[in-house]
This record gives structure tokens, sequence and C-alpha cells, in this order.
């Protein structure tokens, strides 16, 4: 069996938890946190979707991840459980990962301040690809989080949590 790679991310943000939830619980939000280099794309409609009226136990659709709008992988986005109001658990696959989890927790911290925390759990395809696909995972994450604090402000420092490999 191959080995999973494991990355976990926290940024703590100067804004109100719902909403932080209310924007990066949608793939709208999604894509302006991996802009301006990455995309996905979704399906007509799919785009406003919040996640708190998404379907679980079932792929929700697929979507191309463009590179400045060259398709590097194909993801089929099911989404396991959502927290309504604070997060989700992803269980997809895509053409680079045979698996890929990924959760998100949005949680206050106080009136006007919440973290975003992001937890990793992914098998690269092809094992050769592993270091490589790791390096590329943990700089999207990382990007992510800096888009992030652009955003809705930073609180304190942000703090990358590394677990695993």
């Amino acid at each position: 069996m191959r080995e999973e790679i494991r990355l976990a991310f926290l940024s703590v943000l100067a804004t109100a938890a719902p909403e932080v939830w209310s924007v990066v619980g949608t793939m709208d939000g999604v894509n302006a946190e991996l802009g301006p280099w990455f995309r996905m794309t979704t399906p007509v409609g799919a785009s406003s979707l919040h996640l708190d009226d998404a379907p679980t136990g079932l792929r929700l659709f697929s979507s191309w991840l463009l590179l400045r709008g060259i398709p590097v992988d194909r993801h089929a986005l099911a989404l396991e459980e959502v927290f309504p109001g604070a997060g989700f658990r992803e269980h997809s696959t895509s053409w680079l990962e045979a698996s890929w989890i990924h959760e998100r927790r949005v949680r206050a911290v106080s009136e006007g301040t919440c973290t975003v925390e992001d937890h990793l759990a992914f098998v690269p395809r092809v094992a050769i690809l592993r270091p490589l696909v790791r390096r590329i995972v943990a700089a999207t994450f990382h990007h992510r989080h800096r888009q992030l604090r652009r955003r809705f402000g930073t609180a304190t420092r942000w703090t990358s949590l590394r677990a695993g490999r």
C-alpha cells in the first residue's frame, strides 16, 4: 500500500466565523483562494452552491484543476460530511491522487476572530512523484492561507502545522 501524506495548516483571521464560512464554503471562495494561478471548474450553478446545502456521500461533480487555464488534474469532488456553519470533510479522488481527504474547520475564537484549519491526507497515484506532489500541495495550501489572511485580515501570526511526512 502506498504511504499517505499528511499536512495541516492554520490561520487566525480578524473576521467573524460566520462571515468567513459564508465565503470559504463555496466554490467561488475556493477559487478566490487558489487564484490567480489555479482555478477549479464547476458545472453551471455549482459555483455559488454553499456546502451547507450540498449532499454528502456521493460525487458532487468532476472539476478540472487549471494552472493558468491549462488542465493539470481532474478532481472528482465528494463530501463525506458537512459541519453546518463550520466546515466539511471531503474524500475525493483525482488523476494525481488515489485518495484525497480534506477536512476544513472554521472556528470562532472571539466575536470578531476565527481560525481556519485544513487537514489533508492524500496518496499520490504515482509513487515516484510523491515528493513533488507533496511540495505542490503544501505550496498551494500555503498560498490559500495567504489569500485568506489578505481577504479577512490576520488576528495573530500565521502558523503552519506539519503532521506526518
